[in-house]
Parts: C-alpha cells; structure tokens; sequence
C-alpha cells in the first residue's frame, strides 16, 4: 500500500493536513494523486492511433516512421510523446537483422596450403604475387552476387575476375584462369588466397 493510499483510508477519521504531516508527503502532492486517480481511463486518440499503426507495422516501426504515420491521420504528436506511449505499452520496435552472406566457408577436412608470404618483404615487381578473394554484391531486385577476384601483389591491379550467382569452385578457379590467359605470368608466380574451401 502507499502512502498516498494509506492516507486516503485514514482521511474519514483524521483530517489529510495532518496525516500529510505526519507522513511527510506535500498535501497538493496528494491532491494531484487524487486528482489523477479520478480521471476517467479514456485512451487519447493519438495514443490510440500509435498503437494501431504499431502494431499494423508489425512492430517494425520507430518513433520517426510512427510519426509520420500518425500525423498523416491529422494527430499532431511529436517523437517524445510516442516513445513516452511505446515505453508504458512495453512496446519496442523490432529491428530485423540484414543479411551478410558468408564468403568463407573452411573446411576442416583440408589441410590448408602454408602462407608462403608470411615474412617475405612486397615484391617490386608484376606478376610475381597474385592474392585473391571473393566478395558480395547486392543484386537489383534482391539476392546477392559473388565475386572472386585476382589482385597483382605488386600493381594492386585486378588481374582476374568472375561473378556468379553461387560460390562453387569453380569460381576462383574460372577467375584465375582468366588471369592466367591474359597476363602469361612468369614461372615462380605465388598465387595466395584465404584458406576458404573454394
């Protein structure tokens, strides 16, 4: 029971002055408990309105998207007010997770190629290291790209592409041929590349 309670059932016996006093609470503190605890529980349109369109959302709408949302059915609310009527619902808004696709897929069944660069200074000339990776791109419409490259070590050019819709070995490999057959690099080129299963 609180306090503001407690002294509403003592106020028929001892006047509220007195009992504000004694319990150490502000007399127009208690009035306004009062006053608050009369008004009849009638929802606000607008607060109404927040939670329709939240809920219409699919609880993915924040406080700027609700706004607008709101103000478009002609309630004039600002941000602070909707995340005021979003926090006394316990209603917060769901944010989905993007999807980052995966380049890397190790397989613990290989055993991965020594780093042959490990400690070995850039080199100072073309064709002599050639690093590769494979990389997304978002695809119009939805969807993702893969792309494997094939980078000169020395140049920082791209020696060799490939896009594809899947990420099979083929991939690399097609991209690396590539290279091969336009730059007839030297013999003794070090071709480097992460320790994914492509």
């Amino acid at each position: 029971m609180s306090t503001y309670q407690h002294i509403a059932q003592q106020a028929g016996q001892v006047p509220v002055r007195q009992l504000c006093q004694v319990l150490r609470v502000a007399p127009a503190a208690y009035y306004a408990w009062q006053r608050r605890r009369q008004v009849p529980a009638v929802e606000p349109a607008w607060q109404v309105a927040v939670r329709e369109a939240f809920a219409y959302h699919s609880q993915r709408y924040g406080t700027r998207r609700l706004r607008v949302e709101v103000q478009a059915d002609g309630h004039a609310v600002g941000r602070w007010r909707i995340r005021q009527v979003l926090e006394v619902y316990g209603l917060r808004a769901q944010q989905p997770r993007s999807f980052v696709p995966r380049t890397t897929d190790s397989d613990p069944a290989v055993c991965p190629a020594p780093n042959r660069l490990l400690g070995q200074p850039a080199p100072t000339a073309p064709n002599r290291v050639w690093v590769g990776d494979i990389t997304y791109l978002p695809r119009q419409g939805g969807g993702w790209l893969y792309l494997a490259v094939w980078l000169d070590r020395c140049s920082r050019k791209v020696v060799g592409w490939h896009v594809r819709e899947t990420m099979p070995e083929d991939l690399v490999s097609e991209a690396l041929r590539r290279a091969l057959a336009v730059r007839r690099p030297p013999a003794g080129l070090i071709v480097h590349s992460d320790q994914g299963s492509q």
